[in-house]
């Protein structure tokens, strides 16, 4: 496995770096996010750890250019000391997979680094609704043969749609599976990002696939079920 390390404080770099390499993991290392962009974009790596305050750019910023800008869609774990739903959110929106507050425990991280490296482990599969089709292999959307562009979040959210079809799934659900959230931030993350999904695969289609269970959750449903709500 091969880790980006992303963390200006040298104690908790050299902390993270030892830790992860006890454990045969390979980790390059960046100390500003603008070094750390760079190096990210230079090469492939199965995790990226991100600290959130960083001299030259910001964990937030560095983020967002990846995810928007170059359509990096490698796993990323946010680091951040200040521990507040806002910046945690706003990480989560952005593009980030996980979230850990410092100051954490070794073993903590190493976990969340291993569940999130299983992810990037693509099988190869199309999930299909209808006329949506997802190829999980080449990372491509279509509908109606016309190709859909999603970022890494939109792309996940839409997945787990997929693979839980004809079936409603709680906002608790999705943020568990998608966010990695096992408790409610108090945040409408969820309702931000189905919209934008609407926006993209429902919006210029006669039919929408993205249905609202009031008091339930979501689904995506097969246009020719009886059921659809």
């Amino acid at each position: 496995m091969k880790i980006l390390l992303i963390e200006d404080e040298q104690r908790v770099a050299s902390f993270i770096r030892k830790g992860l390499e006890e454990y045969n993991i390979q980790v390059a290392q960046a100390f500003d996010g603008v070094t750390g962009l760079n190096i990210a974009l230079a090469d492939s790596y199965d995790v990226i750890i991100l600290d959130i305050v960083m001299p030259g750019m910001n964990g937030l910023e560095l983020c967002r250019k990846l995810r928007d800008e170059h359509g990096d869609q490698t796993p990323l774990l946010m680091l951040t000391a200040l521990g507040t739903t806002d910046d945690i959110v706003k990480g989560l929106t952005i593009g980030a997979d996980d979230y850990l507050t410092k100051p954490f425990k070794f073993s903590e991280l190493l976990a969340r680094v291993y569940a999130l490296a299983r992810r990037k482990t693509v099988v190869n599969r199309v999930l299909t609704v209808d006329d949506l089709k997802m190829d999980t292999k080449a990372m491509e959307v279509t509908r109606g043969g016309k190709r859909i562009e999603l970022t890494a979040r939109e792309f996940r959210l839409l997945e787990y749609l997929l693979l839980n079809k004809n079936q409603v799934v709680s906002r608790t659900y999705i943020l568990e599976n998608v966010w990695d959230i096992n408790h409610d931030l108090g945040t409408n993350v969820v309702e931000v990002y189905i919209n934008y999904l609407r926006k993209k695969i429902d919006h210029d289609f006669p039919v929408p696939l993205i249905k609202t269970v009031v008091g339930m959750g979501y689904t995506i449903k097969d246009t020719h079920r009886e059921d659809t709500a």
